[in-house]
């Protein structure tokens, strides 16, 4: 706590605004963005090996926030005060860091994937930008922050060990569906079933619970549509560069207005439960890697006549 009043002395409007903006380095729209355009545009094998390492990053990540229930910096001192406009990433649980964790994962798979010096600089620094500015905003701690850097750094690390043995490929990719099912609703049935103790903030479960749904919709939806597309659709992610643009462009858009709206039907419909959540995220995820992809062999016809 010392060091996060430390930072909080040392605050000013222009580092907070600087410190608010690279924090989304860690959000769940950055995710869904880089993802996507590597799913949709530059390499389909990676975008979904990408996809599974953020999800089991998050399970891993939302087991240990349910286990632990550790407060938000601010309800254990009431000096903290953190970066008003930070309060609306910080929802659950406060050990350890989702947005550090996040950001381990993503720029961690993207150096593994690429292999260059350069880019794998960049990537840490990213990472370290992140945690730090969980700090500097006053929502997380220096534990927090630290854990989330070492599971985020051991899932990567799992992960490349297992691409690097490329005979295992279909057992390795069945595998690592099952995998992801299983540790999803092991995660679902924990927030919902595990007893009550006087450390539990009402608060902080109800968004442990909403993002335990929101993971295992995403996870079967793209278990579900990696299937699809292994035995059926096999789409092609070859396009011409504008065609590229255009793609991720629309494609990223349809899925951020389903997330806007949808939300309100949805939890209308299932009466605010985090189902709703569940729900919600399993069509995204349909329509982003099944529904939209079968637009793309029209894409694809642009780099054939360039081709040619």
């Amino acid at each position: 706590m010392e060091f996060l009043k430390l930072l909080q002395e040392m605050r000013t409007p222009f580092f907070a605004k600087i410190f608010s903006a690279l924090t989304y380095l860690g959000d769940e729209l950055v995710f869904m963005a880089a993802v996507l355009v590597v799913l949709w545009c530059v390499d389909k094998k990676w975008g979904y090996r990408l996809f599974a390492m953020g999800m089991f990053g998050t399970i891993f990540n939302q087991f240990l926030k349910a286990v632990f229930l550790v407060p938000r910096p601010w309800v254990l001192d009431a000096s903290i005060e953190p970066v008003p406009s930070a309060f609306e990433s910080a929802t659950g649980y406060s050990f350890p860091s989702g947005h550090t964790q996040s950001a381990a994962t993503l720029f961690g798979g993207i150096a593994v994937w690429l292999k260059k010096r350069a880019v794998t600089v960049v990537c840490v620094i990213l990472v370290l930008l992140t945690g730090f500015s969980r700090m500097y905003l006053g929502v997380h701690t220096p534990l927090d922050v630290g854990v989330s850097l070492v599971t985020g750094a051991l899932t990567v690390m799992v992960f490349a060990y297992f691409y690097q043995k490329p005979q295992r490929g279909m057992r390795l990719s069945v595998a690592t569906g099952i995998a992801l099912v299983g540790a999803a609703l092991a995660l679902l049935l924990y927030v919902l079933l595990a007893p009550q103790t006087e450390r539990n903030v009402a608060q902080f479960d109800e968004e442990g619970v909403k993002t335990a749904y929101t993971v295992f919709g995403t996870v079967v939806g793209l278990v579900a549509s990696w299937l699809v597309d292994r035995y059926y659709l096999r789409y092609e992610v070859r396009a011409a560069w504008w065609a590229q643009v255009l793609k991720f462009v629309l494609g990223l858009g349809i899925i951020a207005l389903m997330r806007t709206v949808l939300k309100q039907p949805l939890h209308s419909l299932f009466q605010d439960s985090g189902a709703a959540d569940g729900v919600r995220y399993f069509l995204m995820t349909i329509t982003g890697v099944i529904l939209w992809p079968l637009t793309f062999r029209l894409w694809s016809k642009t780099a054939a006549r360039r081709e040619a």
